[in-house]
């Protein structure tokens, strides 16, 4: 425990000095980070979401590649090619940006259906193919895509089977007065620009920290508990609420019960505990659940959100 906590507190110091508020990015940030898995991040322009994946590169002295998603990116932009090289009359293989320790993938919804595919793909396997040839994507690997949700124009709306493949989903606001005037300070001084200081973790102390948080108890009344949570969302089992009965198209699959149970993990190893507790399920019920209910087209036109949706499914299911 108080080696997880040496790490995490070097981690968080570096972030820090780039990111002012967003508390709930930083905690999904670092469960991420922890438990292995991607995030989706939606939110409209210039709320710091390149900044925070520069600064979670940092933290972990890790490569970072930006990749900017438009209607005529190919897959070879994003996973790598072949380039015949006519001096020697070979081929050589050129990677591509997404073999980087952290990859921004922004606007993810601008790109073609095939170009999804194919990042969905690497994020899921880990591995890109060139060829004949299988590239092991560097470990850690984290993606963070994000979408504008105020841009219709020229956009391929991301599957919502595919978005399941994303451990969490953050939906940004705008920062409190009080944030957005130490924004303007800390520009002002040139300290959100100044060069990084601090200890940084190195790549070896990641793969520590997500072994540490794999080692988090997770007893089993609240296996159980996530079980119930997973089976109300569809509508089966002895706890179906009322509200999900026509709101509701598909509930979440089983990939989302691993994430809750994961995301609490970590969760419960930042708080400096061993052991996880309903709190550390309770919180983290949005990002991992928002984008895994799919509601009905009633639900989406009458306003209804997949938070009030997950709000009725915990409301209904008994707390351990």
């Amino acid at each position: 425990m108080a080696e997880a906590q040496g790490l995490l507190r070097r981690v968080e110091a570096v972030i820090d000095q780039r990111l002012v508020g967003q508390a709930g990015l930083r905690t999904c940030l670092m469960a991420a980070l922890m438990a292995g898995g991607h995030i989706l991040i939606e939110s409209v322009p210039g709320l710091a979401k390149t900044t925070a994946a520069q600064a979670l590169a940092s933290a972990i002295s890790g490569t970072f590649h930006r990749i900017q998603c438009t209607p005529d990116l190919m897959p070879s932009d994003i996973i790598g090619t072949q380039i015949y090289n006519q001096t020697t009359g070979q081929f050589t293989t050129q990677l591509g940006p997404v073999h980087a320790n952290v990859v921004l993938l922004d606007e993810v919804n601008r790109s073609s259906a095939k170009t999804q595919a194919a990042m969905l793909e690497a994020m899921q396997e880990r591995q890109t193919s060139i060829g004949t040839k299988i590239y092991p994507l560097p470990s850690p690997f984290l993606v963070l895509a994000t979408q504008n949700p105020i841009e219709e124009e020229g956009t391929y709306v991301l599957p919502e089977a595919q978005m399941d493949r994303f451990l969490l989903k953050e939906v940004i606001t705008y920062p409190t007065p009080p944030e957005e005037d130490q924004i303007l300070s800390r520009t002002l001084d040139g300290s959100l620009a100044a060069p990084i200081a601090g200890n940084p973790i190195a790549l070896d102390d990641v793969a520590r920290l997500q072994a540490l948080t794999a080692r988090v108890y997770v007893a089993e009344p609240l296996r159980k508990y996530v079980v119930a949570v997973m089976n109300a969302t569809r509508g089966i089992g002895s706890v179906r609420p009322s509200e999900l009965v026509d709101q509701v198209r598909v509930g979440a699959s089983p990939r989302g019960a691993i994430a809750l149970v994961r995301a609490a993990q970590a969760l419960a190893l930042m708080r400096g505990r061993e052991y996880v507790t309903p709190d550390e399920i309770k919180d983290m019920r949005y990002p991992v659940l928002r984008h895994r209910l799919l509601r009905t087209y009633d639900a989406v036109a009458a306003g209804v959100t997949p938070e009030s949706l997950i709000d009725a499914v915990f409301a209904a299911v008994p707390t351990p």
